[in-house]
């Protein structure tokens, strides 16, 4: 099974991926906005299964159809709330909100596998799905955690954290203030939680806040090294297969 992500959001694509690597389904091609799509479809044979974001950085995924005429099955991913997706269900489009269960996309896939190949192109009414998604919700992300000191409760604002962390089987947030908070939640969990453009996932281990980068140093195998404000308990590495991605997100 032929399978892509279009994705405008890196962090979220990734994840996605090792999502469906884990249910043997390899998505292999990533791609990352409506003009890179369609440069795709245009010189790639056609998957079987799209997933599919909505609104991509430089337009609505709606464009790459009205472009080129794609006979594959079609899941989107979205972050629109119940109303807006009575269109998909008038259309028989299969959704995915995001944040995306881990069951949800394995029963996406299972219906998927159980439909005929001729259930499988979908023909897409543009203008009922546009008439419903013409004021697009913003997309919320987390604003603050709560995290446990002793019998008590406090709150850590997002802007706050400097990175956020992995040790020892638990997940930690650093603060400007120089401590460091057990969270409840793994670094996976909060992919599609944590604002895109302020934090970005440098390896298995860290997110940076862009906000705490004091400096940034060459390291062994082409990898970079970062320095952030406050935090030092250990070497903050940008994985070698993320530093292209990562010096994109600077930008």
């Amino acid at each position: 099974m032929r399978t892509i992500i279009i994705e405008d959001e890196k962090p979220s694509a990734r994840r996605l991926q090792r999502m469906l690597k884990s249910f043997d389904v390899e998505a292999e091609t990533l791609l990352h906005s409506v003009e890179e799509s369609i440069a795709w479809f245009e010189t790639n044979e056609h998957p079987d299964l799209i997933f599919l974001d909505i609104q991509l950085s430089d337009g609505l995924s709606f464009e790459i159809f009205e472009a080129i005429e794609i006979n594959s099955a079609v899941i989107f991913t979205t972050a629109y709330d119940e109303y807006a997706l009575q269109a998909f269900k008038l259309n028989s489009i299969d959704y995915l909100l995001k944040p995306i269960d881990e069951d949800e996309l394995k029963a996406a896939i299972s219906q998927y596998k159980g439909t005929t190949q001729q259930q499988k192109s979908v023909t897409l009414d543009f203008n009922d799905i546009k008439k419903l998604l013409v004021n697009p919700i913003e997309r919320e992300y987390k604003k603050r955690f709560s995290v446990k000191v002793g019998q008590h409760l406090k709150l850590i604002n997002i802007e706050d954290i400097e990175c956020i962390y992995s040790e020892n089987k638990g997940t930690y947030v650093h603060t400007v203030e120089g401590r460091n908070y057990l969270l409840d939640q793994t670094l996976d969990q909060l992919e599609d939680e944590l604002e895109p453009h302020m934090f970005y996932r440098i390896s298995r281990k860290f997110y940076v806040n862009i906000n705490a980068i004091k400096d940034i140093i060459s390291y062994t195998n082409s990898r970079l090294q970062i320095k952030l404000n406050h935090y030092k308990e250990q070497d903050v590495i940008v994985a070698r297969e993320r530093v292209k991605d990562f010096k994109n997100w600077l930008e």
